[in-house]
């Protein structure tokens, strides 16, 4: 219920779709109860610009560089887009007078989060993973509120910030909430009883997942349906029954989430939340080794201690490793459910509730 209060909200963050979902969950949320008036800042070149003008969200491109971990050539060059898109944000800020800047993380979401710093801007950020990246590490400096998705986050922060976190999982999509089984499997052509596994390998394709279940279809098909997300480079019509794909799938998703039995995937913490929310176990194929920081392992790990996954690291993405596994899920539905539940109760459905009210709480409104 709208309350008559009148705030202006910046939103900013970007690179993946996990940086800007669970914020389009939270302004959502914040425009149910608040007069409140949002913009987001993003990169100019991000996958955040045509998702936020979708949704008819003013946005404010910025030049933007890459934080790395390592030594490059390419961190000379992106520290003048780091000055540029901190210049380009100051006075963006200066411009619409924001009484608070919620950040969703992201390299884009470092300049913005240090000019409202300077400007005295209220500043809150959201972190997804288990463990903080680069940019959340900087942007904790200069935020008032620090959310976190999970417990076992707050060991990665020093005291003397830990007084700024506050646990409140990860936002999911209303839409996910929404999703209808029956109208999945309509649009899979896929039987009601029918055992389901949704394959994401990621909307640019996760090669080794792809490969992977070229290798196991002989095995599974004729047990369970299978839905698979390719990726647009790795992407082949099916003419094999009950196998369906699709280089990305977008309006449809909720719904294909809903008839899954099982989802097979890397470990982003969306994905998880989303899966989690609705209660579906996973198969779990994190991405590892060099030019990752490993929090897709983290995340996947927290899901398999809890039971509400299994987990295959890069040595045993196997066909004769994991196909028994999922055939063993197949066969038994009730280890199915009871996995289901387990990640179900690390799902938070008050996540963008608990957000949106220290947004408002730090406005002061």
């Amino acid at each position: 219920m709208n309350s008559g209060i009148k705030s202006v909200i910046v939103c900013t963050g970007g690179g993946t779709g996990g940086h800007v979902f669970p914020g389009l969950a939270v302004i959502k949320e914040l425009k149910t109860r608040y007069d409140s008036k949002v913009f987001w800042i993003g990169s100019k070149k991000g996958i955040e610009k045509a998702i936020i003008e979708r949704s008819g969200i003013p946005f404010h491109g910025i030049p933007s560089g890459k934080l790395r971990r390592y030594f490059s050539l390419k961190n000379i060059f992106d520290i003048f887009r780091i000055f540029g898109g901190l210049f380009s944000s100051f006075f963006i800020l200066r411009k619409i007078k924001p009484d608070a800047l919620f950040s969703k993380g992201g390299y884009v979401s470092v300049p913005p989060v240090i000019a409202a710093g300077l400007l005295k801007i209220p500043v809150i950020t959201h972190e997804s993973d288990v463990d903080p990246g680069l940019a959340t590490r900087i942007n904790s400096r200069f935020a008032d509120k620090i959310c976190v998705s999970w417990e076992e986050t707050f060991q990665f922060f020093s005291e003397n910030i830990r007084h700024k976190l506050q646990l409140t999982g990860n936002p999911v999509r209303e839409e996910f909430m929404d999703g209808d089984a029956e109208k999945g499997r309509e649009i899979l052509g896929f039987p009601k009883d029918g055992f389901c596994i949704l394959i994401l390998g990621g909307s640019l394709g996760a090669r080794q997942i792809n490969l992977l279940v070229r290798e196991m279809l002989p095995d599974l098909l004729g047990k369970a349906y299978i839905v698979h997300q390719t990726g647009e480079e790795m992407y082949a019509e099916s003419s094999a029954e009950g196998y369906k794909t699709f280089p990305f799938i977008y309006e449809e998703l909720p719904d294909i989430f809903a008839a899954a039995d099982i989802i097979i995937s890397r470990a982003g913490a969306n994905i998880l939340s989303e899966g989690a929310a609705l209660g579906k176990p996973f198969i779990l194929i994190p991405l590892s080794g060099s030019g990752t920081r490993g929090d897709q392992v983290r995340n996947a790990g927290l899901f398999t201690e809890k039971g509400a996954a299994l987990m295959f690291m890069d040595e045993d993405v196997k066909t004769e490793k994991i196909t028994p596994e999922i055939l063993r899920l197949v066969n038994n539905r009730n280890v199915c459910r009871e996995m289901g539940e387990k990640a179900k109760a690390l799902s938070d459905p008050l996540s963008a509730r608990k957000i949106a009210d220290i947004i408002q709480e730090c406005t002061g409104k």
